[in-house]
């Protein structure tokens, strides 16, 4: 773990200041004496262009020169509550939305990139009994692994004013469909809120590429999404991320939508919550999930440069996250049930012409394998023809074998079908008058960001007929 250190002076007053405020925080930090160690005084010359300035600290390989308290506070996690650490990465959904909810409640905190430091995402795993979760917390040194906005506004004594104004429309999910309805509805005059459990950009914001969205030949996920969220505000919408909806209410004109801290009203309501990753229900892959076993190849394929790793599925999303993996890991390996692949021709063609990809045809995999240690080992397979097991070694896997609807929050509110999609008709209707559906979330919809847009567009319609 890096060391703060504060180059000064004894005669400094701003050294002193500086150390005094560290003491009183119980910030552990090496002072160097300028003036008794040369090597120190080029030091801060180099980091200010030639100038002795001091105090200069220097933490997680950061420098900072002369900081006031204020920018101590911020840079520590220092707070009258509590000091806050944040081990997390910048591609991580749920460690943008813990920041986001820390820096609009005021809250200081220390963010740390398991990316840039090994010694923290070794403190990671440990805190997680060996899994690398992020984001992870230390508020006042007490670990808290990926908690709510509702744990942090509790363990943090966050007070959040309940809103009362009504909005025309509450989007619940901030996906591609949930913000094009917001652009539409906004631009309708209709004043909108989009209310989002994790990150905003659903599951298109974890695709690495995206190379089917009209008007782009390429173009990253979370590229795309960061350009609809931007629009999306830049028309007036509210977003507010952390919020997971509890339940969905209608006294009189006006739907209540309670989520785990909070309440909202609105004349409409617009369900957009998409999808989650579809799990293969063997063995050890409860257990093994977030240590060896991963849904997200933007996420965590970072964890395995330079390693094996192995990908279940057959379809474009395993084959994508495959030809994506390849690009930095030793070796990527795809297991797939059928004798062909499901995915498009053109992702099938791609993986004859790279060489760190093997494939495995016609093999079901049985179980999730461990090592003395209990840690992921390899993927257990069956030959579908000769009835064969065959471990297939690596260092950690990506299952890729399809989607399960969010929409297990909105049983008995709205009609589903018998595997969990929402029904609707016309533009977008449930069976709730003022309640709509978009996105991977409804019957028959298909999960390409450019068919949720055309969804959003639908939804955003039925919001304007509902109101005529």
């Amino acid at each position: 773990m890096n060391t703060l250190k504060l180059y000064g002076a004894d005669w400094c007053p701003d050294c002193l200041r500086a150390k005094a405020y560290l003491k009183e925080n119980k910030i552990d930090f090496e002072f160097v004496d300028v003036d008794l160690d040369k090597e120190a005084t080029a030091r801060v010359e180099a980091i200010n262009n030639g100038k002795r300035i001091i105090p200069t600290i220097i933490f997680n390989d950061k420098s900072y020169t002369n900081p006031d308290n204020t920018v101590l506070a911020s840079v520590l996690g220092i707070n009258e509550v509590a000091k806050v650490a944040l081990f997390g990465a910048d591609w991580c959904p749920d460690c943008r939305r813990a920041k986001s909810f820390l820096t609009d409640n005021n809250i200081n905190f220390q963010y740390i990139d398991v990316d840039e430091h090994q010694w923290a995402t070794d403190k990671v795993e440990e805190i997680n009994n060996g899994k690398r979760i992020i984001p992870t917390l230390l508020i006042d040194g007490k670990p808290f692994t990926n908690p709510d906005n509702e744990t942090l506004k509790e363990v943090l004594k966050i007070d959040v004013k309940k809103e009362h104004k009504v909005y025309d429309s509450i989007i619940i999910g901030g996906g591609a469909a949930g913000l094009t309805t917001s652009i539409y509805a906004q631009r309708d005059r209709y004043d909108t809120l989009i209310l989002e459990k994790k990150n905003i950009g659903g599951n298109a914001f974890l695709t690495e590429k995206i190379e089917n969205y009209p008007g782009f030949t390429s173009i990253s996920g979370p590229e795309l999404m960061a350009r609809m969220e931007e629009q999306a505000t830049t028309y007036g919408a509210t977003i507010k991320t952390g919020e997971e909806v509890l339940s969905i209410d209608k006294k009189g004109e006006i739907f209540h939508i309670k989520t785990k801290g909070n309440e909202f009203l609105g004349k409409t309501v617009v369900l957009s919550t998409g999808s989650t990753y579809r799990k293969l229900g063997v063995p050890n892959e409860e257990k093994l999930i977030g240590s060896g076993i991963h849904f997200c190849a933007t996420c965590d394929g970072a964890f395995y440069r330079d390693k094996d790793v192995i990908v279940v599925g057959g379809g474009n999303s395993a084959l994508e996250e495959g030809i994506f993996l390849a690009g930095f890991c030793k070796s990527v390996k795809i297991i797939h049930r059928s004798k062909d692949f499901k995915a498009s021709e053109t992702y099938i063609q791609k993986l004859e012409s790279i060489e760190n990809i093997t494939t495995y045809l016609d093999k079901t995999t049985v179980e999730f394998a461990e090592n003395d240690k209990e840690l992921f080992k390899g993927v257990l397979v069956k030959d579908n023809v000769t009835g064969e097991e065959e471990l297939i070694t690596a260092d950690g896997a990506f299952i890729f074998v399809g989607l399960i609807p969010n929409t297990k929050s909105f049983k008995g509110i709205v009609d589903l079908d018998a595997r969990g999609f929402i029904t609707s008709k016309g533009l977008a209707q449930t069976s709730v008058k003022g309640i709509f559906a978009a996105g991977d979330c409804r019957e028959g919809a298909i999960a390409q960001v450019a068919a949720a847009t055309g969804e959003g567009v639908l939804a955003s319609y039925g919001i304007r007929e509902y109101f005529k």
